[in-house]
């Protein structure tokens, strides 16, 4: 079999093949029998200079074939590689690559000799291969290559039985397979990568383009051209080489371990972990005090720890792992899972690493473009070809080297530095405003966006809760603020069942379980003990935690108060409503109030348990601490709504894009949130299960109208009414195939699990939507990887105002993210792992994870990669300056990125969540990225415009010009080419309108509008071009030009290159897009000013005002009636030009998406799958 289907997220697929001997290659022996073929035929049967350029040809052909080499892989494996079918016979491997992970590579095929892992002296011999850092080794079982495993898989009871590498043949195996825990990636030169830069296609093209030009006599014009792209790729290759000198810096770092080898403790370097190690970990810090990060995927066996995981799932909240047992020496004890790229901060460095070359927009489309110039490039070069073989005097050299400009001039030469600007301005820009992407090529997509679905708790609403008080306990249905009239009962269980912990005698954990804990006025101390702060209460000792997972929606502990057990549970009251011995007649009347207004209700409920030893407490099976409880009321927060939340989100809705609310809160709530935020206008109607038990309705909050579920009635439903939908209907949803039917037209979802937040991006995605989501915790992970756009959203600085940027946030809060800025992950292992509830909030832990050991010694590792700050010095600073410091140090780091190169994505910057990274505590950077989106797919669109169109007049001017004898001067072309490259440099750094507009952009280069834009004026060029010069033929009727003569100063060379200059300038001023999208010309004041200086200067030369000027130039006088018409018929060719641009406009303008017959297709699709 010599193909493997891989299938993974990396690679897709893999080719077995055998490298050919180096005789037997398509770049050898076939020119080696031409270039005999040459020597023994042609040379002596032609003349010397014709086999010259025989052999010239010949050698040109064989340098393309070695090219092609290396710009195709495919055509590579062709010439170099033959393919086999038995992998013993192979020594390398064509891999394809799962989309969007890069292009396809050749890499060898590698042989190892691994233990059999027996007590047996056997090796078995494994064959892999290492794509993107990654390794993947073949399975004789499966019959395919899969990724090196890890011991990451294995049971609990296998983690709690490890004791390390027991021997040093294991740990010498382990070595080998899993290789040393560090960053490797070798350092390129900058001869390298200027050498990659110089092989690139387009490259090759334009310096074939500037030969020709050569050739033709055009040297300053061809010196100049040659100079701008060697300036260009040389800044691009030390943009790269800058950006993997900084990647370079990022390292595992090189702190002591304890470990457990060879039956015994000992101390190692954190680069030489290998997986299955079991270690002993604690507070590390450097010679200078700097904090030291965890330094490779671990998961606890003994201790707990508390980490913040902003940096890999956006979720701020420092979050609690921990295992019931105990620690032998003190320490936290871990067993090291996963080593070097394979660690959670070794997968983000890949993303990074490998998305720094993918950076263009519409790369597709460009092509398809090209084409389409081409077409025309092909005609005009016929028409050359067949009317200059018609005049016998005409030299075939001249002939040919004039077809070959022709076409090669409608391909042109600045398509790619233009393409790479518009992104990197985009980039640059929103890197300033504190949003960091990984993924550049998603930024036209941010263009494109239609539906923008956003996650509630702590994105659209804020993280600090507001404690209202305790409902439910009397017959009424008011809320109880007055703590001294709560029963002790109910304040014990707010007291202890929570998941706060001390971090350097601070409390930690969710903003609503402090709420809780300050409105009820108890303190809780280190030693996990909740005591009233007035009153004779009695103390509450926390025993045993059973965290809060959200596909249980709840909560609970066991506690010991004056020697007596019990068992507190908080959760979502539906869920909690199922384990009460007795519910109260209102018990969901009662609820159901508050939610409808928006606060955040957790049902409490207890019962006594019987007497035991604190071990036994500790072991009780958790369903049976969780079920026939008693209520204990009902606990009410208000979560405040983000100041800019309503606003950001009434700008997305007035422009033309639709909204959407995922959230894992109650529907009530969630609805409530929705209408404040604009999110919902209509009546909303709820889908719930019916309550005989039979079907679904929709029903409304107040629970007043009520409407029976069909999937095919939903649209029509839509139109009056805002639809919410509970997670409790997915299943039947999914069940009856009606999920493309119904979440289409849903605007709230409410009681989604993360899986079912996935289900709806894909299930938008496959109806054609453009989509973003916007979110910051752990639950949003699948549905920021699926959305077109996601944005994660880290908490760290509040929203910028009035424009600035990130940088120039509060002091106060710069100083609370510096660390958390530049923090990586210490990721103790997602198995088994536990979460604090609801924990979706801003930390206050400063970017560092806490490691807390079984016994009261305290153990601290920070996730931090900046080792230059310097910790022992800040202590004898006072807290201004150490904030002052901060913020200065971010805005410096801010500040550098403004060079005009692609910003450097850094650790601290990115999340693994999304493409999109935030530092703010606000929606308002999803604004920004669609702004930055439109004017990237804007830019691009007028620049395809503007290039097509000169390059359509470049065509006719070296065909049908050509044949009578008309050709530039050299100075006149560089000129060309000089306000060519200015104008295209400063429209590319036009910056978007603050806000955004309802007009929407088009999506694609393909649509009538480009194309009628386009045809509608090259047709007006076209006249004006034929008529000027016709009508400087009657001024000089006399005179004869050569064909293929040199260039030679005449009238109608004069007036054509006029003319020319003419088209390029009002080309730019007429197809330019500034308002609703970008600046206008007005506000781009370089823009604006080059384009004065170029009118003012063909004013100029068309008048003759300095004649030294236009002689150097190489332009004869004009007479002054063919002056006066020129200037006039110019302003005739502006008017109507812009008169045609605006009209289109006016006719085509930007819609949503027809995405409605696409999910029709969609259905019909599913509904055919079934009857297979």
């Amino acid at each position: 079999m010599s193909t493997f289907h891989v299938g993974g997220k990396v690679v897709d697929r893999v080719d077995l093949l055998r490298k050919k001997h180096w005789p037997w290659r398509l770049d050898i022996w076939p020119f080696a029998i031409l270039y005999g073929a040459w020597a023994s035929t042609i040379l002596p049967s032609l003349d010397f200079v014709d086999a010259c350029i025989v052999l010239g040809a010949l050698a040109s052909f064989h340098i393309l074939v070695c090219l092609f080499t290396a710009w195709s892989v495919d055509f590579k494996c062709f010439a170099y590689y033959s393919k086999v079918k038995n992998i013993d016979q192979a020594d390398s491997c064509k891999i394809t690559p799962a989309k969007f992970c890069g292009s396809k590579e050749v890499v060898p095929l590698n042989y190892r000799k691994s233990s059999a892992g027996s007590s047996l002296a056997v090796d078995l011999e494994e064959i892999y291969f290492d794509f993107r850092k990654q390794c993947f080794v073949y399975s004789k079982e499966k019959g395919t290559f899969c990724k090196l495993s890890y011991p990451t898989k294995e049971t609990f009871r296998y983690y709690v039985k490890s004791s390390g590498h027991g021997t040093e043949a294991k740990v010498l195996a382990a070595t080998e397979k899993w290789g040393r825990n560090v960053f490797d990636y070798p350092q390129p030169t900058f001869q390298k990568l200027m050498k990659e830069h110089c092989m690139e296609p387009f490259f090759v093209f334009q310096v074939f383009c500037v030969g020709l030009w050569c050739l033709d006599e055009y040297w300053y014009y061809s010196l100049f051209t040659l100079f701008m792209l060697f300036m260009f790729e040389s800044t691009m290759a030390k943009s790269r080489l800058r950006t993997l000198t900084e990647l370079r810096r990022v390292r595992v770092d090189n702190q002591i371990v304890m470990v457990h080898r060879c039956g015994k403790w000992v101390k190692i370097s954190g680069t030489d972990l290998l997986p299955g190690d079991v270690v002993s970990i604690g507070r590390s810090s450097g010679q200078n005090g700097e904090e030291k990060s965890v330094p490779a995927d671990m998961l606890i066996l003994a201790g707990s720890a508390i980490v913040n995981e902003a940096i890999l799932t956006g979720e701020s909240t420092p979050q609690w792992k921990t295992f019931p047992l105990k620690t032998p020496d003190g320490g936290c004890l871990a067993v090291v899972l996963r080593t070097g790229f394979e660690t959670s901060q070794g997968k983000l460095m890949r993303t990074i690493l490998f998305s720094t070359e993918r950076v263009t927009a519409n790369s597709w489309e460009s092509g398809l473009f090209i084409l389409f110039l081409v077409v025309f490039a092909l005609i005009a070069a016929g028409y050359v070809l067949i009317k200059g073989l018609e005049d016998p005097t005409r030299s075939k050299y001249k002939l040919i080297l004039s077809c070959s400009l022709i076409v090669t001039s409608v391909i042109p030469p600045e398509l790619p530095m233009e393409l790479s600007i518009a992104v990197n301005t985009s980039l640059i820009a929103l890197a300033r405003r504190g949003i960091f992407c990984t993924e550049p090529f998603r930024i036209p997509f941010a263009g494109k966006v239609d539906i923008c679905c956003f996650d509630k708790t702590g994105t659209l609403t804020s993280d600090d809760m507001e404690f209202s008080g305790v409902v439910g306990l009397t017959e009424t249905t008011d809320l109880e603020s007055d703590m001294g009239r709560v029963p002790v009962r109910t304040l014990e269980i707010l007291a202890s069942c929570h998941a706060l912990v001390f971090v350097e005698n601070k409390l930690v954990g969710d903003p609503l379980e402090k709420a809780a804990l300050k409105g009820i006025d108890w303190s809780y101390k280190s030693d996990e003990k909740a005591i009233p702060k007035r009153g004779n209460g009695h103390s509450v000792q926390i025993v045993q935690r059973y965290h809060f997972a959200s596909h249980l929606k709840r909560m609970a502990v066991v506690v010991r108060i004056q020697e007596e057990f019990f068992a507190f549970v908080k959760g979502a009251p539906e869920i909690i409503q199922d384990r009460l011995i007795n519910v109260p007649p209102a018990y969901i009347e009662t609820y159901k109030r508050y939610t409808r207004q928006g606060s955040r209700v957790l049902a409490l409920a207890h019962k006594s348990l019987s007497d035991m030893t604190v071990s036994e407490a500790r072991s009780l099976d958790r369903d049976m601490v969780e079920s026939g409880l008693t209520f204990a009321g009902f606990v009410v927060f208000n979560c405040p709504i983000r100041s800019d939340s309503a606003t950001v989100l009434s700008g997305l809705k007035e422009s033309s894009h639709d909204l959407v609310m995922i959230t894992g809160d109650q529907a009530l709530t969630a609805c409530h949130v929705a209408s404040q935020v604009n999110i919902i206008s209509k009546p909303t109607l709820i889908l719930s299960p019916a309550s005989n038990g039979e079907g679904y309705n929709w029903v409304s909050p107040d629970e007043h109208e009520t409407i029976r579920y069909s999937g095919k009635e939903v649209e029509f439903l839509s139109e009056t009414h805002d639809l919410c939908v509970g997670g409790d209907c997915f299943e039947m949803l999914q069940q009856t195939s009606a999920h493309l039917l119904v979440i289409p037209y849903v605007k709230v979802f409410a009681r989604v699990a993360p899986d079912q937040k996935e289900l709806i991006l894909t299930t938008f995605k496959t109806v054609g939507r453009v989509t973003l989501m916007c979110g910051d915790g752990t639950n949003d992970v699948g549905a920021l990887k699926q959305a077109h756009v996601g944005v994660a959203l880290l908490n760290a600085i509040p929203p910028t105002q009035g424009g600035k940027s990130s940088s120039d946030a509060s002091g106060e809060d710069g100083s609370k993210s510096a660390k958390q800025n530049k923090s990586s992950k210490p990721a103790p292992e997602t198995s088994g792992k536990t979460i604090i509830p609801h924990g979706e909030g801003t930390s206050r832990a400063r970017g560092s994870s806490q490691l807390d050991s079984a016994s009261i010694q305290r153990a601290r590792v920070a996730s931090q990669s900046d080792s230059t700050s310097n910790a022992s010095a800040n202590r004898h600073l006072s807290a201004a300056e150490v904030n002052r410091q901060r913020l200065q140090k971010m805005m410096d780091e801010l500040n550098e990125e403004g060079d005009g190169r692609a910003p450097i994505v850094k650790l601290g910057d990115a999340s693994m969540a999304s493409p999109f990274t935030a530092k703010h505590a606000s929606v308002a950077p999803t604004t920004d990225i669609i702004r930055q989106g439109r004017s990237t797919l804007v830019t691009t669109l007028q620049m395809f415009k503007i290039l097509g169109l000169n390059c359509l007049s470049t065509a006719y001017v070296l065909s049908v010009m050509y044949l009578d004898g008309v050709k530039l001067g050299d100075v006149q072309a560089t000129i060309s080419g000089v306000f060519t490259a200015a104008f295209f440099l400063f429209i590319s750094h036009a910056r978007p309108l603050p806000t955004l507009s309802a007009e929407r952009p088009h999506p694609n280069i393909f649509c009538a509008y480009v194309l009628l834009s386009l045809l509608g004026q090259f047709a007006v060029h076209l006249f004006f071009l034929i008529s000027s010069v016709k009508a400087a033929e009657k001024y000089m009727p006399q005179e004869c030009i050569e064909p293929d003569a040199s260039f030679h100063p005449n009238l109608v060379n004069t007036v054509s290159y006029m003319v020319s200059m003419m088209i390029q300038v009002a080309t730019f001023a007429v197809n330019y897009m500034g308002h609703p999208f970008n600046q206008s010309i007005s506000e781009n004041r370089p823009f604006m000013y080059a384009l004065v200086a170029a009118v003012g200067f063909f004013t100029v030369i068309t008048s003759d005002l300095f004649r030294d000027l236009n002689d150097w130039l190489k332009l004869v006088p004009l007479p002054v009636g063919l002056r006066n018409n020129l200037l006039i018929w110019a302003f005739q060719m502006f008017f109507v030009c812009y008169s045609w641009e605006r009209m289109l406009r006016w006719a085509f303008p930007g819609k949503v998406p027809a995405w409605k017959r696409r999910q029709q297709v969609a259905v019909s699709t599913l509904e055919k799958k079934k009857e297979l």
